[in-house]
């Protein structure tokens, strides 16, 4: 008997199904991104970590450095552990609940300061968070290879995702900024608002363009291009930087940014697609859909990545020497009102995992006898036997090393940068600017290696479904 295109697993979803998907991202941005983009600030200007101001910079910075670490150890064990069980709430979706509500908590108190200056508290809360975040994350990744084999649902999930999660970005980056500054009953900062708001803003002209684009100029193309955008953007921020004060040139700034962010948003943004590319390459290759394995695996590349990137910014600061200048007058100090902006990030942040919980549902996913056999060596072996795999971790670690240094520094960048020493300016120019241009330099070798194209991979699927028949 004929399978249909459905019962082979290509699903097609309605449009309510794949923003219920994508609220699952947007929900982990107005948690997650807050934490990038605003604590390590928090940290240095308004906690004062370790109670003293020349050190917290460099303090906060191995303190990000060693979380990561211990999420290497973490997310294999979280990923072997999602594919060995099968919850009844869902394989993937039930931990959107499960891990949500804690991380939720967790992520409200890392702004709160209470045990100021204690480093204790902060290494309890921040691993904390970062545990439960990757609790999600890892099945949240796997569930959108989960839901359909088909290629072009794929790439419209992806495109959805990642419109969803800019619009969380959007709203991390120029929203804190605001919200922090109303609940101090301080004047707006709109100019930081507008920079830090031009970081996600090109994601809503460019992202639903993606599946046009690439058909057009082909997926590596897209990279290629993209890619040089955004450090034609970033050079643009460090030329016009120098020119003057940032408030001088306040147009060229944003227009560079603008420029800047198109490139990040779109380069940064299809990778996710590459995912479910390189699981049903696995499936190919092996006869196993291990999806939550793989899954960790690039959980484990990206915070890979982001401790490159979180440790960068708070070493280069304390190596110049940055200090929170106390006439700065864009962010405000007031502790109460960024534990409050916190608070209301996270618990809408909350209410939409609960919404991507009820719009998805598990449909290509291992059989009992497969779950019953995954092992944390999986892990290791199929990193060895994924070729495509193995290109895709050295992407998402240069990817997101850029991304953790500029969004950690923007904060920086527009907070009244001329009160500083010329050596901390510097120093703060090269973290916005000239490191993540290198970083992408790197990110367009390494993907020139990849090597599954649309066919190769509809071929691949065609041939794991006539295998399973």
């Amino acid at each position: 008997m004929t399978q249909s295109f459905e019962q082979k697993g290509f699903y097609k979803l309605s449009w309510l199904q794949r923003i219920g998907f994508g609220a699952g991202d947007l929900a982990q941005n107005l948690i997650y991104q807050t934490i990038c983009m605003y604590l390590l600030f928090f940290y240095t200007d308004v906690y004062v970590l370790g109670g003293d101001v020349a050190k917290s910079a460099g303090l906060a910075g191995t303190m990000f450095l060693l979380v990561r670490l211990v999420d290497v150890l973490w997310d294999p064990l979280v990923g072997t552990f999602v594919d060995k069980h099968n919850p009844k709430l869902g394989k993937y979706r039930s931990y959107l609940i499960t891990g949500g509500i804690p991380l939720t908590i967790l992520a409200i108190l890392c702004f709160w300061n209470g045990f100021a200056p204690s480093l204790v508290y902060a290494y309890i809360t921040y691993v904390g968070m970062s545990m439960l975040y990757t609790l999600i994350n890892v099945p949240y990744g796997a569930l959108n290879s989960s839901l359909t084999r088909d290629t072009n649902e794929i790439t419209i999930l992806t495109s959805t995702r990642m419109f969803m999660a800019n619009v969380g970005g959007l709203c991390v980056s120029a929203g804190v900024p605001l919200l922090v500054a109303t609940l101090a009953g301080k004047d707006l900062p709109l100019e930081m608002a507008l920079f830090m708001g031009l970081g996600s803003l090109p994601s809503f002209i460019f992202m639903p363009m993606v599946p046009a684009i690439k058909r057009k100029v082909g997926k590596k193309n897209m990279f290629y291009i993209f890619l040089t955008v955004a450090i034609v953007g970033m050079l643009l921020l460090y030329i016009i930087s120098k020119m003057g004060t940032v408030k001088e040139h306040i147009t060229l700034v944003y227009i560079a940014q603008f420029i800047k962010s198109t490139g990040v948003i779109v380069a940064t943004g299809y990778m996710w697609a590459l995912i479910p590319e390189v699981i049903s390459y696995g499936e190919w290759k092996t006869g196993r859909r291990i999806s939550g394995i793989v899954n960790a695996l690039t959980g484990i590349f990206f915070k890979a990545g982001m401790a490159l990137g979180g440790v960068i910014p708070g070493w280069v600061l304390a190596w110049t020497h940055y200090k929170a200048a106390e006439e700065a007058q864009t962010l405000p100090k007031d502790a109460n009102a960024w534990f409050l902006t916190m608070l209301i990030f996270a618990l809408v942040g909350l209410a939409l995992l609960v919404f991507c919980f009820s719009q998805t549902k598990e449909r290509v996913v291992m059989d009992e006898k497969e779950t019953k056999n995954v092992k944390v060596s999986d892990l290791w072996r199929e990193f060895l036997h994924n070729g495509p795999l193995r290109v895709i971790a050295l992407f998402f670690i240069t990817a997101f090393a850029m991304m953790s240094v500029g969004n950690a520094a923007g904060a920086y960048f527009m907070n009244d940068l001329e009160l500083q020493t010329p050596m901390a300016q510097e120093g703060i120019r090269w973290l916005v600017c000239i490191i993540p241009a290198l970083l992408l330099l790197l990110a367009m070798f390494i993907i020139s290696k990849y090597q599954l194209s649309d066919e190769l991979v509809d071929k691949i699927n065609e041939e794991i479904e006539q295998r399973n028949q």
